[in-house]
């Protein structure tokens, strides 16, 4: 299982790395340069609000349905043309609420003008993810791996050409980026659903209200999950652009400084849908996970706290470089935001490994709780800190919660505790601060200064065996 952990990994970072952060760091940066922070952090608003009730476009079925199909891959097809039924009606009711809850906030014509193709994309998203969830359950890793990339590649070009084209002589208007992404997701769902009617031999819907009820009973914890933990990840620009006389435009901020978080995270995430079909089978099959966890611990909270940190370090000048209005607002947010790249890097190890044990009870209580902080933290601190509040409520709300899917994890699998490899990752934390403090000293030239400390980081990281090329080789050589 690592062999096939690694070798499907490499695969997908490579596909990721040459699409996702071209997206986030020309694309997207690009735009809300050209549209100007308000615009942009108006948009940016609707789209995490867009995010916030999507569970009820599916309930906890994709999460239920990957660790299933995992572990019994006969499934996939009795099941899959109930689901898709089931799927569109919950798409009618996904629009209706979040439609009724901004009117309920407010939105004006405009704002419900830009919502509607968001929540189409959010329907198209929901259902290219469900999709996927019956390729990587039944270890279609490679298919998996080019499916998750296509949507950005579509993107890419048609925004590619509106931006650079010259196929216009208008001003780049943010409704143009939002119909780029509506096709982009579009195309990729039919795409998608072709693949999984031509290896599930699926040949019509069937509507089954038993079915349906089975369903969602068995799902209904993963729902709960993942709406709590959207709430407490999404709301905070939400409530920016409500609470502040100024919000749109520290929205916008906000956005500037989670932009390099989320294009973080695209990469991080890539781990949890690898890992979690993956401990699903193993738990299945009662083989040991702990060595599966220490090397994905290795190959995804190395490098988030090789990123987390030097983000800190160097955060003016990297806001100085991607933006040209309120770079100086948004480095100090940007600092605090990227140390939430370790916690949730945690959670996608940790909760993702809870998840396939179906711990939803213990998760959903950690949700819960997480989520309680998080509001009441945004509500004190976006008055009097604006953004920064806000950054600082998301960090301490991933801290907690991350740290507690440790705890949990160490509670139920009772893992040998490791206190070698501890310790070397708290020198590693301490090596990696002096060797970004003493990069400062190198050069007048900043960028040359951050790459030599990037690539002294992942040296030292090496060199004190976090993570190892023998062993990696190891796994890949000698196991099936």
């Amino acid at each position: 299982m690592r062999r096939k952990f690694i070798t499907n990994l490499a695969l997908v970072l490579v596909l990721n790395l040459l699409t996702k952060p071209f997206w986030v760091l020309f694309i997207d940066q690009h735009v809300q340069n050209q549209v100007g922070t308000k615009d942009f952090g108006n948009y940016y608003a609707l789209l995490n609000f867009s995010f916030i009730l999507n569970i009820l476009l599916d309930l906890g079925i994709t999460n239920f349905n990957n660790r299933n199909i995992s572990q019994h891959h006969f499934l996939v097809t009795k099941h899959v043309s109930s689901i898709i039924a089931l799927r569109m009606m919950l798409a009618l009711v996904y629009l209706s609420i979040t439609v009724i809850v901004g009117f309920i906030i407010g939105y004006n014509v405009f704002q419900f003008e830009q919502l509607g193709f968001l929540l189409l994309n959010q329907i198209f998203i929901s259902f290219i993810l469900y999709l996927r969830s019956n390729i990587a359950g039944l270890h279609m890793f490679k298919t998996d791996s080019i499916i998750s990339v296509l949507d950005r590649l579509i993107m890419i070009i048609i925004c590619s050409v509106l931006l650079w084209g010259h196929i216009t002589h208008e001003h780049f208007k943010i409704q143009w980026y939002i119909y780029a992404q509506t096709a982009g997701y579009c195309l990729t769902a039919f795409i998608t659903l072709l693949i999984v009617i031509n290896r599930t031999k699926l040949k019509k819907l069937t509507w089954r209200p038993a079915f349906f009820v089975m369903i969602l009973k068995q799902s209904y914890p993963y729902a709960i999950l993942t709406l709590l933990m959207t709430f407490y990840t999404y709301s905070g620009s939400v409530m920016i652009e409500r609470l502040l006389p100024d919000g749109a435009l520290q929205s916008g901020i906000y956005a500037s400084a989670n932009r390099l978080l989320d294009a973080s995270n695209m990469i991080a995430f890539l781990f949890s849908g690898l890992l979690l079909p993956i401990f699903a089978r193993m738990i299945k099959l009662k083989e040991h996970v702990e060595e599966m966890v220490k090397l994905a611990v290795s190959l995804l909270i190395v490098p988030a706290l090789i990123v987390a940190i030097g983000s800190f370090a160097y955060r003016e000048e990297l806001m100085s470089l991607l933006y040209k209005n309120n770079a100086g607002e948004a480095a100090d947010v940007f600092g605090i935001l990227m140390f939430c790249f370790v916690a949730i890097s945690s959670t996608y190890i940790f909760g993702t490994l809870l998840t396939a044990n179906g711990n939803l009870k213990q998760l959903n209580i950690m949700a819960s709780i997480g989520m309680l902080i998080n509001i009441s933290l945004n509500l004190f601190l976006i008055p009097h800190f604006k953004a920064t509040g806000c950054a600082s409520a998301s960090l301490a709300t991933q801290l907690l919660t991350g740290t507690a899917q440790v705890i949990m994890v160490q509670r139920i699998f009772k893992f040998n505790i490791n206190y070698r490899f501890i310790l070397s990752l708290l020198i590693f934390v301490l090596g990696t601060v002096l060797i970004y403090w003493a990069s400062r000293f190198i050069s007048s030239n900043w960028k040359i200064c951050f790459g030599f400390a990037v690539a002294s980081c992942f040296a030292f990281a090496f060199v004190i065996r976090l993570i190892s090329i023998r062993n990696i080789r190891h796994i890949l050589l000698n196991e099936q």
